[in-house]
């Protein structure tokens, strides 16, 4: 099918982007001939490293930052790690409750941290007290959205450090987040990329709060000059926390960034949400305004209606994207009848 103008080879009733996205065409034929360069041994090191920088300027964009500011790895919680491995001992967390673990998991492997549980909508006016918040932009399980406006100006009252993860609206949610201390992105969903990319925005002056725990080679100031011995010489920007590069993956992310360059996030997010609340009305319940969902219905009934789908919590979790349609809301109501 023809969706924002490129093709996708998505089946009928593919609800799970939440899980892993549909690339366009074009993101695919360029991994699927950088796997033939590979598997005719034309692979040379240095040519991924192209890659990297455009999806590196990619994520950037999307962000509205300097690239300079962008680390790259391979997970959101990897990168995380640079954050929470660098806490202090007695640094107070604040997070959501039932937040995807890779967020609070890497606060709590810290033992000098104390990571605390409050309802997503509370989370603003629980700040106060703590030190850093750590939430995700949109939440996994069901798609519910924090209140960011109301999150950084009761940060910015309680002088908290806040760490934001993207990874579930970055690529259908409009963002205005460089406000925040660190701004965390996996690929593998809803921007479109193969899983093994994830980008961490680090504010300037966040970076000596910054510890880079998987210090390599790539994170020098000239990875190709940084291979051999020491002493430690990491890069004086965000690179110093990028992890060597996934090949594959960032040849992926390179064309699919690229290819948001010529989307309309917010058309996409009013596309997005506009079959999200045109299902949640037709099943009665109150629209929503976001592109997850997450139903109490029988997963086995829904994948019978040709819905590819997740369970989430007990929940049937649909997410709605830039390829879907009308016709996809129309399959998960058939589970209904």
């Amino acid at each position: 099918m023809r969706a924002f103008g490129t093709d996708f080879a998505v089946p009928p009733g593919y609800l799970n982007t939440p899980s892993v996205g549909i690339p366009p065409a074009p993101v695919a034929e360029a991994v699927a001939e950088s796997v033939e360069r590979w598997r005719t041994g034309a692979t040379r090191p240095g040519e991924f490293d192209p890659y990297v920088t455009r999806s590196r300027a990619g994520f950037a964009r999307l962000l509205g930052v300097d690239p300079g500011r962008v680390a790259i790895g391979a997970s959101a919680s990897q990168l995380i790690a640079n954050v929470a491995a660098a806490l202090p001992a007695g640094t107070r967390v604040v997070a959501a409750e039932g937040d995807f673990t890779s967020v609070t998991f890497p606060f709590a492997a810290n033992p000098g941290v104390t990571v605390t549980e409050v309802p997503l909508e509370l989370l603003p006016e629980r700040v106060e007290g703590h030190d850093v918040v750590a939430v995700s932009v949109v939440q996994s399980a069901d798609g519910r959205i924090v209140d960011l406006a109301a999150l950084r100006g009761a940060a910015e009252a309680a002088g908290a450090a806040v760490l934001l993860d993207a990874t579930q609206a970055v690529g259908w949610l409009p963002l205005d987040v460089a406000w925040a201390d660190w701004v965390v992105g996996a690929g593998y969903k809803w921007l479109l990329s193969p899983r093994g990319c994830a980008w961490l925005y680090v504010r300037p002056d966040a970076h000596e709060r910054t510890r880079a725990v998987a210090a390599n080679w790539y994170a020098g100031e000239d990875p190709w000059a940084s291979v051999y011995g020491l002493p430690l010489r990491l890069a004086g920007d965000a690179r110093a926390f990028d992890l060597s590069p996934v090949w594959l993956a960032q040849v992926g992310a390179a064309a699919a960034l690229e290819y948001f360059d010529g989307v309309n996030l917010a058309e996409v997010r009013a596309h997005n949400t506009g079959l999200a609340d045109a299902l949640l009305e037709k099943l009665g319940l109150p629209p929503r305004g976001t592109a997850i969902v997450a139903l109490d219905a029988d997963p086995q009934r829904v994948a019978a209606a040709g819905i590819v789908s997740s369970v989430r919590g007990g929940r049937v979790r649909v997410g709605f994207h830039l390829y879907n349609t009308v016709d996809d809301v129309e399959r998960v109501l058939r589970a209904f009848e």
